[in-house]
C-alpha cells in the first residue's frame, strides 16, 4: 500500500483562479492510484488539448489505461461537421456500456457547442466547453476522488456556469463565451505515447468563413507568450524529443494580438519560428496547417534556409476550393491565383522534395458542377502530395447553415464529386511518393503497431512527411537514414536502414 498526499481538485482550481493556495490540507489516496483513458476526436491542436490533459492527469500520479479499465473517461470533441457530432455520440454510448462505473467527462468543440445536449447522456458525469478546457484535470481528479462537482462549480474566481442549472439528470457543465480558462500551458513535454508531440501555441480564429464553426467554439485568437513557447521547446528538447509539432486553430496569426515588449523577438510566427531554429538545439522542427495568406516572405525564407535540415519540407495549406466564385461565397480570404503563388514560392524554397497537403470542400451551398471543375482542375495542376477531402456539413449558427437551406447541393451529386475527387488525389498521392523510390532519405522512427512489428517492421515518418515500413525492429524516436525500394499497396514507402 502506499500513501499519497495530494490537494483537492477545489484547491487547485481555487488555485489557478487567483485564490489561496494549498500548504498541507488535500485528500489522501491509499493503494492504486485512479486510471484515466482519453478519446481523441478532430485536428492536431484538438489532440494537443488533450495530451496536454493526459499530462497533467500523469503528474497527479494517475495511470492511463484502457477505457474498460478507466475511472474517469475524457472525450476531446470536435464538432466541426455532423458527423464529428455522431462519432462522439456513439462513443460515449459505447464508453457507458463497456465501462458503466467510469465517469464520462466531455470537453473539446461539441462540448462548447451543444453543453445541454450532451449532459443528459447517459453516463456523463461533466462537460467542459473549450472556454473552460483548463480545468478539465482538475474536474476529472475531482472525479476520481469523489469530490461534489457542483461545489466546485461555485468556486470564487470562476465564471458562473448557468447551464448547472439546466435540469434533474443532466451533468454539471463548465462553458461560457468568455473563454478565459481555454489554455493549458502547464502539461509536460516530451515523447512517450506521441513520438512526435503537438505544441499548441495559438487558439481560436478570427476568420469567419460562413461553414465553419471555430469562432464559436473557440472563440477569438490567442496566443501562448514567446517565452513560453521557447521554455516548452527547451524541455522537450532536455526530455530527449527529435521531432516537435507546432500547431494551433489558425497557427499563421501567433503573436498578433501580444502587446510588444521593447528588446523582445517580433511577435510573428516567422519570428518564432527563427527564434526555435537559432536559439534552441531542436533537432527537427514541422509546422502543421497554415492559411495560405499566413505563408509571408519571412517565413518562406526559413523554409529556404532550413528546409530539409531542422525544419520539415511539410507544408499543409487548406484550399477548400479551386473556384474563385465558391471561395467568395465561403469567406475565404484569398483567390485560386493567390494560392497559386504560395504554393510557386514554397515549391521554390524547399525544392523538389517538398510534400504539399490541402483540405478541400465538395458540395458547398450553390457549387455547380462548372465550380467543382476548376476545383478539380486546379487540383490537378499543382503538386500536391496528399488531400483531405470532404463534403460541406451545415454547422447550427453560421452563415452557411441557411446557405444550405437556399442553395443545396443533392446528394448524389456530392457522393459523384468526392468520388472524383478521391481518385485524383489517390493518383496524386502516388505519384508523388513514386519519386522517391531509389531515394535515401531522413526519418523518424514511431511507436509499431503490433501488425506491423510481428511482420518485422518498424513504422517511421520521413522529414517531408512520406508514411515509412522500415525493415527491422527498432524502438521509437530514433533519427535514421532510410533508402526507400518499394511501394506498399496503401503507397507506404518500404525502407532500408542505409549505412
Amino acid at each position: 500500500m502506499r500513501l499519497v498526499h495530494l490537494p483537492s481538485a477545489r484547491q487547485r482550481i481555487q488555485a489557478r483562479a487567483g485564490g489561496w493556495r494549498p500548504r498541507q490540507q488535500g485528500r489522501f489516496y491509499t493503494g492504486s492510484m485512479p486510471g484515466f483513458h482519453i478519446e481523441h476526436f478532430g485536428c492536431r491542436a484538438a489532440r494537443a488539448d488533450g495530451e496536454a490533459v493526459g499530462s497533467r492527469l500523469r503528474a497527479a500520479g494517475h495511470r492511463a489505461l484502457r477505457a474498460a479499465e478507466a475511472d474517469v473517461i475524457v472525450v476531446n470533441t470536435c464538432s466541426v461537421t455532423a458527423e464529428a457530432d455522431r462519432a462522439a455520440r456513439a462513443y460515449i454510448r459505447r464508453a457507458h456500456r463497456l465501462n458503466p462505473k467510469a465517469h464520462i467527462v466531455i470537453t473539446g468543440c461539441y462540448a462548447q457547442r451543444a453543453p445541454d445536449e450532451l449532459a443528459g447522456l447517459a453516463g456523463v458525469a461533466a462537460v467542459v466547453g473549450n472556454s473552460h478546457k483548463a480545468l478539465a484535470p482538475e474536474i476529472a481528479l475531482a472525479l476520481a476522488g469523489g469530490e461534489d462537482l457542483r461545489e466546485l462549480a461555485a468556486t470564487p474566481g470562476l465564471v458562473p456556469v448557468a447551464s448547472l442549472l439546466a435540469g434533474a439528470g443532466k451533468a454539471p457543465a463548465w462553458v461560457d463565451e468568455q473563454f478565459a480558462h481555454s489554455f493549458i500551458e502547464e502539461a509536460h513535454l516530451a515523447p512517450g505515447e506521441q513520438t512526435r508531440p503537438n505544441l499548441k501555441i495559438q487558439e481560436g480564429c478570427g476568420n469567419r468563413c460562413t461553414f465553419c464553426v471555430i469562432p464559436q467554439t473557440r472563440g477569438p485568437s490567442r496566443s501562448l507568450p514567446h517565452a513560453a513557447v521557447i521554455g516548452r521547446v527547451e524541455e522537450f528538447v532536455a526530455a530527449g524529443g527529435n521531432e516537435l509539432v507546432l500547431s494551433g486553430i489558425n497557427l499563421g496569426r501567433w503573436g498578433r494580438e501580444l502587446p510588444a515588449q521593447a528588446g523582445a523577438p517580433r511577435t510573428t510566427l516567422a519570428g518564432l519560428v527563427g527564434q526555435i531554429l537559432t536559439g534552441t538545439s531542436l533537432p527537427r522542427l514541422r509546422l502543421s496547417s497554415i492559411e495560405p495568406m499566413d505563408w509571408d516572405a519571412e517565413l518562406i525564407g526559413l523554409v529556404r534556409e532550413f528546409g530539409g535540415g531542422r525544419l520539415a519540407r511539410h507544408a499543409h495549406l487548406p484550399l477548400q476550393s479551386g473556384s474563385d466564385a465558391v471561395l467568395r461565397r465561403m469567406h475565404r480570404r484569398y483567390r485560386p491565383w493567390h494560392y497559386a503563388d504560395k504554393v510557386a514560392a514554397l515549391a521554390n524554397a524547399a525544392g523538389a522534395d517538398l510534400t504539399l497537403g490541402a483540405d478541400v470542400m465538395v458540395g458547398f451551398p450553390g457549387e455547380t458542377g462548372a465550380e467543382f471543375e476548376e476545383t478539380l482542375e486546379f487540383v490537378r495542376a499543382l503538386p500536391f502530395g496528399y488531400l483531405h477531402l470532404f463534403p460541406f456539413s451545415p454547422r447550427p449558427g453560421t452563415p452557411g447553415w441557411a446557405l444550405q437551406a437556399a442553395a443545396p447541393v443533392a446528394a448524389e451529386a456530392v457522393e459523384a464529386r468526392m468520388a472524383a475527387l478521391r481518385a485524383l488525389a489517390a493518383e496524386k498521392t502516388l505519384a508523388h511518393r513514386r519519386r522517391f523510390l531509389g531515394r535515401t532519405l531522413d526519418a523518424i522512427t514511431l511507436h509499431t503497431p503490433a501488425p506491423l512489428a510481428a511482420r518485422g517492421r518498424t513504422a517511421a515518418l520521413t522529414e517531408n512527411f512520406l508514411p515509412v515500413e522500415l525493415e527491422g525492429l527498432l524502438p521509437a524516436n530514433r533519427l535514421v537514414r532510410v533508402h526507400a525500394a518499394s511501394l506498399t499497396a496503401d503507397a507506404a514507402l518500404v525502407c532500408q536502414l542505409s549505412a
